[in-house]
């Protein structure tokens, strides 16, 4: 899984990349929470789905946690892009009512 992040309009960008699973979101996590950590100050966050080939439920609990610090820091934040099949385990998950598709 590679992180990568930039800042737009003071929007944090958050691009994912590869497979999310158990292994890989690790190292996500840490990245992801570092790039909020340093960019505390922006008016939301958005998760780019985009790349990201394959999602298990790891994914889910993945979002929930980058939920769960934005929301500590008042900033909203949204997933933007999934795949066909990682929308569906959002969709099914629930996660689109704390988490919502970026437009």
């Amino acid at each position: 899984m590679v992180v990568t992040g930039y800042i737009r309009d003071r929007i944090l960008y958050i691009n994912l990349s590869g497979e999310m699973d158990e292994y890989s979101s690790r190292e996500a996590r840490s990245r992801c929470d570092r790039l909020i950590d340093e960019n505390s100050n922006v008016k939301k966050i958005i998760i780019d789905l985009s790349e990201v080939a394959f999602m298990d439920s790891t994914g889910i609990g993945f979002l929930i946690g980058r939920y769960k610090k934005a929301d500590k820091l008042n900033v909203p934040i949204y997933v933007q892009k999934p795949n066909f099949s990682a929308d569906k385990i959002l969709n099914l998950s629930g996660i689109y009512s704390i988490i919502p598709k970026a437009e």
